[in-house]
This record gives structure tokens, sequence and C-alpha cells, in this order.
């Protein structure tokens, strides 16, 4: 246990923690572990959320295979715990493991698909080579040619995302028996297991327990538990029972357990849809708890899905992003990450991530475990390689790697079976994202929306500041200052230089107003005060690096590891920004430079803003259950009803023209 004490001191693990994970691994070790998985149950709090079959038995006996697979798609592995009684004896014989028998074995791997199905922009209308599902299965039949010793899996983020997500959740919404679009596909490409990301939970659980119910494989987590018995409320984890081909050319078998977790972040985010329902348990802790259960329940090796970015190599409990961590833990073999639409390993040793102790960016390890993220769209596949050997009884792991691959993005070859599955979905989405709801006089872009007032923040401003007065007319907040806040959610976003809003003069379609506005956001109120109100602008700050006059040389103004959706511009009030200071609050909302201020001549109708004066901000959800300072302290905390997309589209049904301007609300110091 040395070695993994040395992680833990690196780590930062809390002493609690640690001491709980050496006493897992020392009991695995001597195989004394007796700690069993509750069986999961469905929520009690609404109707049933999940169930997934064999619920009066415990997770340690839940071996049984995946829901029976589409005749037509690709033959996947037997799930089966024993030889079929109709193999012949060779057969039998064939499957027996030997000392010092070898197989080589490929994870197959996407994240963050965000259904992204078929290789088309539904904002600008058009085909789109850099992302879709039917551009991945392409990655995945070359991958699996080089070694057909496979496992597919998805890393969550899987319904939700584009237009098409929205079609089939709110427009046309999946039906009680239909399978989703995106599971559909999944399942014709023949993956075997799945997770849940936190976008999964945006619609409600009565809309994802439908949707799991008929995804055509086990959907796992282990951090989701009933908030009352404790109870997992979806599968813990499945044992996969794969029959590969060794070195020798014998078959042999190799049982995968396989797990995941969502981040306890989701709480917030979803509020609305999930207090009171569920209870979401730090990441590390539930892998922790989760492994030894699945070596007794007969795993010969672990992978963890979890839909979590890296992060980095100090651990605090509770945290969005835990990849480090887990990929440390002892017993787990091998990670999927995802969440942070990043992208690991970056094969060359030069990633974000390779500053960080114990990161091997060029075999794709993380102290020692193979670890991928994919990306985002399924613009990459994630590969996990595992050199297994037979010894002293079980399986081992002798080498392993991990490594992403780029979809052709200058070709316009695509998985024509993809195609085939998405296209009533696909044509559904193209007509409702082409009704028209105005005109515009101007092109909307966001190009520069990080560095002054823009016309493509302004609208969603405008059109939130409509709706709210029109909600709290005669009531006490209708008499407050109605201010709104809304962030360019595509700005060069994680580095995408395609990731921004561009609207030609002209019509204005759904389509354009979901370019617009990204996500199935709820409209929400907030009152704070105008010393919270500053604390709020303060945080958004952060989207600048601080500049120092003195220097000659070209500074960089945008900080790119500050998440532009962040950077809310709140209207309504005039400000000014002195990047000349230091940022008061890191990007995850941490307080670093108590004593700094960057946020000056805050001014509401032309007066400074009193630090009691109080104030209704109109939001969305994700922001108004979120951390932000400022934010988390509103004296009133509630939602307006409406989808903030749907609010744009009403105001632009209003106003029918819009002459795109910006009124320079904030600007830099002088």
């Amino acid at each position: 246990m040395s070695s993994f004490r040395k992680q833990a001191a690196l780590l930062g693990l809390t002493a609690a923690v640690f001491a709980a994970s050496t006493a897992q691994a020392d009991e695995k070790a001597a195989n004394l572990d007796t700690s069993t998985t509750p069986t999961p149950v469905a929520n009690q709090s609404e109707k049933p959320v999940a169930t997934t079959g064999n619920e009066k038995g415990t997770a340690s006996e839940k071996t049984d295979a995946p829901a029976k697979q589409d005749e037509n798609a690709t033959p996947v592995a037997s799930t089966e715990t024993t030889p079929s009684k109709e193999g012949s004896l060779a057969d039998d014989k064939a499957l027996q493991l030997t000392e010092g028998q070898e197989v080589d074995v490929r994870i197959l791997a996407t994240t963050d698909l965000h259904t992204n199905l078929v290789n088309y922009d539904y904002y600008q209308d058009k085909p789109a080579e850099n992302v879709g599902l039917a551009k991945t299965a392409v990655l995945i039949e070359e991958a699996k040619k080089e070694n057909s010793n496979t496992l597919l899996v998805d890393n969550g983020d899987t319904i939700q995302g584009t237009p098409l997500g929205t079609y089939k959740a709110i427009v046309n919404p999946v039906k009680e028996g239909e399978q989703h679009p995106m599971y559909a596909a999944l399942q014709k490409l023949g993956f075997e297991a799945g997770t849940l990301g936190n976008h999964e939970f945006n619609y409600g659980l009565d809309y994802l327990k439908r949707v799991i119910d008929t995804a055509g494989m086990p959907i796992v987590n282990a951090n989701v538990v009933d908030p009352k018995t404790g109870a997992y409320v979806y599968d813990p984890y499945k044992i996969i029972s794969k029959t590969f081909v060794d070195k020798t050319g014998r078959k042999t078998t190799v049982k995968i357990g396989v797990t995941g977790i969502v981040p306890p972040q989701i709480l917030s985010w979803d509020k609305a849809n999930l207090e009171g329902k569920i209870q979401v348990n730090d990441s590390v802790e539930a892998i922790q708890k989760i492994i030894p259960e699945m070596r007794k329940a007969g795993a010969d090796i672990t992978l963890v899905l979890s839909h979590s970015g890296i992060g980095d190599d100090k651990y605090e409990k509770g945290e969005e992003n835990e990849g480090y961590q887990i990929a440390s833990l002892p017993g787990v073999d091998a990670v999927v990450t995802g969440h942070s639409h990043a992208e690991f390993p970056s094969g060359n040793g030069t990633g974000f991530y390779e500053k960080y102790a114990g990161v091997d960016g060029v075999n794709g390890k993380i102290n020692g475990t193979p670890v991928t993220m994919a990306g985002k769209y399924g613009d990459h596949l994630g590969i996990i390689d595992l050199n297994l050997i037979y010894k002293n009884g079980k399986w081992t792991v002798a080498n392993s790697k991990g490594s992403i691959r780029k979809i052709h993005t200058k070709s316009k070859d695509a998985d024509e079976r993809i195609k085939e599955i998405a296209k009533t979905a696909h044509e559904g989405t193209i007509q409702y994202v082409r009704q028209q709801v105005g005109t515009t006089t101007a092109p909307i872009t966001s190009y520069f929306a990080l560095v002054k007032d823009d016309p493509s923040v302004q609208i969603v401003n405008n059109a939130q500041i409509w709706y709210a007065k029109k909600e709290l007319a005669g009531t006490p907040e209708g008499n407050l200052p109605i201010l709104s806040a809304a962030a360019p959610f595509k700005a060069g976003t994680r580095g995408d230089a395609t990731a921004y809003t561009d609207i030609p003069a002209g019509p204005i379609a759904i389509k354009n107003v979901a370019d617009l506005y990204l996500y199935d956001n709820v409209t929400a109120i907030l009152k704070v005060t105008g010393a919270q109100l500053k604390e709020w602008l303060e945080m958004s700050a952060g989207q600048f690096n601080t500049i120092d006059p003195t220097k000659k040389e070209a500074q960089q103004l945008i900080n790119p590891s500050y998440r532009t959706y962040n950077f809310d511009v709140i209207d309504g009030v005039t400000y000014e920004y002195d990047v000349t200071q230091p940022n008061k609050y890191d990007r995850e909302g941490k307080l670093i430079h108590p004593d700094a201020s960057r946020v000056r001549n805050l001014k509401y109708q032309g007066k400074d803003v009193r630090p009691d004066q109080e104030f209704i901000v109109v939001t969305n959800n994700y922001r108004a259950n979120g951390k932000f300072p400022g934010v988390r302290d509103a004296s009133l905390n509630r939602l307006l009803g409406l989808e903030n997309r749907q609010v744009i589209i009403n105001y632009i049904l209003d106003v029918k023209n819009i002459n795109p301007s910006a009124d320079k609300n904030w600007h830099f110091t002088n």
C-alpha cells in the first residue's frame, strides 16, 4: 500500500477518505470484503424513476445481459456468465483459463454526444463534417478491425444539446415504450453500457425514466441515491462477461465491471427537477465503495464511466471534476472522463493536464491508470487498450494505453445506418427549427461579445426584462428595478474557433434563436442587494486576465480557462471593468484576492448603486441555483416558468423586427 499512500498525499485526500480507501484495498487483497450493494429502487417522491430489471436481487447478483439488441446491430460478445449448454466440449475447453494466458482488450468510448446524432449543424441549417455520431461510427468500425476484442461504452450527456434533443424532449417527446434515436443508434453500433451525464436530468426524472427503459443497454450510476433510504436509484454497476480471442487464437472469458458517476452539482443545476427526489454523493467516495463490490461480484477488470472532468491533483469532497482522483484510486483499471468537452491525452506531452503529477499525456495515463476524454459532439473517439495476463488465478493488467482519435473532418464519410435511424427525428427537427418568428435588419454575431457589449447578448437581456416586467406586474417584486443577466454561450467557447453565433440579416427562425440561446434553461428571478450585485459582477470579471500596464509587449486579455457561459452581462445598470486589478474569485467562485475589486462605477439610472439597494435580476435556473458569489445569498430565488429560449421567441414575435444593437452598458476602465 505504500505507493497508494504516496498518491494519497499527492492528492490531498482527507484522512477519513484515505483510511476508507486503504481499508477497502486491503480487504480486496485479502478477499475479505463482505459488503453488498443496496437494490436500486424507484424514487418514492414521484413516479418511479428508473428500473433495470432484477430489482429484488442485490447489485452483486446483476450479471444478466443487457436488453436484447436489434437483430441487425453489430454483433457483440456474449454477456452470459457461463458457456452455452449447446456449445461443444471443445468450446468449453477453449474457454478454460490457463496460467500465463494473454489477451488484448480494447475499450471504445464516446462522451458528450449532446444529441449530435448526424453530421449536421441545426443552427446554421447545413451539413457539418466536424460533429456527429454518424462520423464517430466510422472510427469505431476502423478501431474494431484493428482489435475485435472490444467493449463499446457511452459516457453520458447523450440526450440533450442540439435542437434534435429539444425536439425529442419537448416538441415531439419520446413516448412510453419508444426508443430515443440516440440510444437506437448506439444500440445499432453495439454499445453495451452507458452512464448518465448532468444534462440527462434537464428534462426531469419521468422523462429520463422513459428514455432509460428503452435504452437497449445498461445505464449505470453509483452516486445517485434515494434521499430517504440511501438505496441506489439506478444500477450502480454491471458485470459484462465478454468472450475474447487470446494471443494464441483461443477463446477466453473476461468479466468487465462497469460503473459510473455524475457531478453532485446537478442538485443545484436542476434543482426544480430534482430537489427532494434524489441525493448525489461525492464521486470519489462512491467509486471507493463500489469497486470492492464489483470485484466480489466477479469483475476481472473495472471500468469507471466518469461523467466528470479530469480536474486537478487536489481533492475536495463534492467537487464537480474528479477524474484525476478516480483514476488514482486502487482497484480502478480504466477511466473514461468527459463533461469538460476537453481532450485527453494529447499524445505528445503538451496537453493542459500534464502539469499535474502522475499525468502521462503520451500514453494516456493518470497515476498509471489509462484515461480518455474524447472531446464533444462525437468529434473524437476514446480508445483504451489493455493487455491482460492470467496470473495466480486472476486477470491482471500488464500494460495499458489511453488515446483519442479525431473524426475525419475533410471527408463526408458517415455511417448510413445511423443516418437511417436518425431520419425521422432529423427531418422533424429541421422542420421545427425552420419556423420563422421575426426578422433582423442586420447580422447578429458574437465574435466580439467578450470585449464589448454585444447585440447577441443584448437581445437575450431585452427579452428577459420584457418577460419579467409582464410576469411581475402588480407584485411587490414588480416595484423593484428589474435587471437581466445573460452570457455569450458561443464566443469561441473552450477553444473552438467555430463556436460563435452567426445569424444573417433577414428572417429569424427558431434555429437562430437556438443559436443565440443553446440550453433548455428556465427563467428565474433573484432579489439581490447592490453589494451582492457587485460580487456577481466581480465573478464575471474572471473572464479576463490581469493586464500589467507597464509592460510594452502584447498581453492576452481573455482567460481561456474561464467558461464564457459564466461571463454574465447584467443589463439595466452600467459599470466598468479595471483589468489591471487581480481577480477577486477564481473560475469556481472561490475567493482568492479578498481585497481586489475590478468593478468600477456601478450605477443605476446614473446614480451610484448603494450596497443595500434592492434589485430583481432575471436569469436562468442554472445561474439561480448555482454557487456564484452574490447569487448564492439572494433573498428571493424562484422560477418564472417559461424556458429562456421560448421567452426570446415570444419577444421577437411581439416586436416582429429586430434592429440589433447594444446599449453599451459596460466597458473597460480607461
